[in-house]
């Protein structure tokens, strides 16, 4: 590499930096809030069927989505590798790592499939009512078909992100939703000369959905003008730069962070059943506003992640770095904005979830304290995305333990139920674990990229003049 195409790179400024995060960052945002939007139809129209079947859909819900995102981390590697080939100038491999991507997830996705036809053991060994047992553990097996596809879906949209083209699965995520409506109107209520199924037709309506999905990005990739270039169809010679054994070695570690965070924020939940019902309520109108909020960050996480694997690829130190605080100060930037509107609006957007008397004051203040967790959230989300796309797996997952597992459960454990505070302590638990992990991890990315920018700027000095 000669010196002037490496200044060429590490001139590249920080507005052309934001700019590009922000073009990579938008598409996935949409297509992110677009599988939210489908499980969120599906509640909604099972509350529509009357009786219980909310209450069913919601019990199977659970153990579908622990399952779902330990999946996805375990994906991860994938839009990381494919990105640092497209930056390394190896195209062809990129086809080789969604190959190998491919296989992994519909191995994992049989192997969730066969596990889900346990779907009411599974319900009863967490100890549901015997009606729940019965009627969401039908609908929990339904979820099981569409396992497969989704996670294939998954690996074919982390390839295309990769190599920088989020849009075919932003505009698939969408459309999938008025796929799913029309499935639930049909499969839910009985239409078309279909059984009126409630929950279980709601699952199964996005199982169908979901091989849907696939079938639609499948097809996109087989017929891009370009796919023999990235490797899709047609043998590539040589060895492959990425297996399916490093795949995982970065994948698995994320899939652990991942289950410790879920399972930290799954556990407020239970300490604040402990408290009291109204507590309950109020903290899953807090947990599910963040949540919806979290998907601005998580687009520009992963577009971070993209941005620093791209600079990994190609060589460039000083890429690594911008690319990395760049997306953290845009994170910082629009959650500090969406923080602001949610301090002043959290009377109406706790209103807009509750009118119950007991929950909408606890929701209230819960949201006060929310509206400081969500820039915590975002950034920490952001940082990790930077490690992730540097290839820096294990210590993220060490730092998520040690702020969620061993400060936000303790405190929230002590002050919130013990000390009979309540949801202001769990709260306040979740913030100072966040604010935790938000600093190592951005000590940790400091000290990863200025790693790399010294083992770089080490390999430009000994080379010959």
């Amino acid at each position: 590499m000669t010196t002037t195409a490496a200044a060429s790179r590490d001139s590249l400024g920080l507005f052309e930096h934001a700019i590009q995060t922000l073009r990579l960052a938008l598409p996935v945002m949409l297509a992110r809030a677009g599988l939210v939007i489908i499980i969120t139809v599906d509640t909604v129209m099972s509350g529509w069927a009357g009786g219980n079947a909310l209450a069913y859909y919601g019990a199977s819900l659970a153990p579908h989505i622990t399952m779902l995102t330990v999946g996805i981390g375990l994906l991860t590697g994938t839009v990381v590798y494919v990105a640092q080939m497209a930056g390394a100038g190896r195209p062809a491999e990129c086809g080789r790592i969604w190959r190998r991507a491919l296989a992994i997830a519909a191995t994992l996705g049989t192997i969730y499939f066969v596990l889900l036809l346990f779907g009411r053991e599974i319900l009863s060994l967490l100890g549901q009512h015997p009606d729940v047992v019965e009627e969401g553990g039908r609908a929990l097996v339904l979820f099981g078909p569409g396992m497969p596809a989704m996670l294939m879906y998954v690996a074919t949209s982390f390839f295309l992100e990769g190599i920088g083209r989020p849009k075919p699965g932003m505009v698939i995520t969408l459309s999938a939703n008025l796929v799913n409506a029309a499935l639930n109107w049909a499969m839910i209520f009985g239409h078309l000369g279909l059984p009126a199924m409630g929950a279980a037709g709601a699952t199964l309506a996005t199982s169908v959905t979901r091989w849907w999905m696939f079938a639609m990005i499948l097809a996109y990739v087989l017929t891009m003008r370009d796919r023999h270039r990235y490797g899709v169809t047609g043998r590539v010679e040589g060895k492959a730069a990425v297996g399916v054994r490093q795949l995982m070695r970065l994948g698995v570690p994320f899939a652990l962070a991942i289950g410790v965070e879920t399972s930290t924020f799954s556990g407020m939940a239970a300490l604040a059943g402990i408290v009291s019902v109204a507590a309950l309520g109020a903290y899953q109108v807090a947990l599910n506003y963040m949540a919806l909020v979290y998907m601005l960050a998580l687009g520009l996480s992963t577009a971070t992640a993209i941005r620093v694997a791209n600079a990994v690829g190609r060589g460039d130190a000083a890429g690594v770095r911008r690319a990395g605080w760049v997306g953290t100060g845009l994170v910082v930037s629009l959650m500090f904005v969406v923080g602001m509107a949610t301090w002043f609006g959290r009377e109406a957007i706790a209103f807009a979830y509750t009118q119950d008397p007991l929950v909408l004051p606890l929701a209230v203040g819960a949201l006060a304290i929310a509206a400081l967790i969500t820039l915590l959230d975002g950034t920490q989300g952001v940082l990790i995305g930077a490690l992730r796309g540097a290839s820096d797996a294990v210590v993220p997952t060490l730092i998520y333990g040690l702020s969620f597992w061993a400060v936000s459960l303790p405190i929230a454990w002590w002050f919130g139920v013990r000390a009979g505070v309540g949801v202001p302590a769990l709260m306040w638990s979740l913030f100072a674990g966040l604010l935790l992990a938000t600093v190592l991890l951005a000590w940790r990315f400091h000290g990863v990229s200025a790693r790399v920018f010294g083992e770089r700027a080490a390999s430009r000095s000994a080379a010959p003049a």
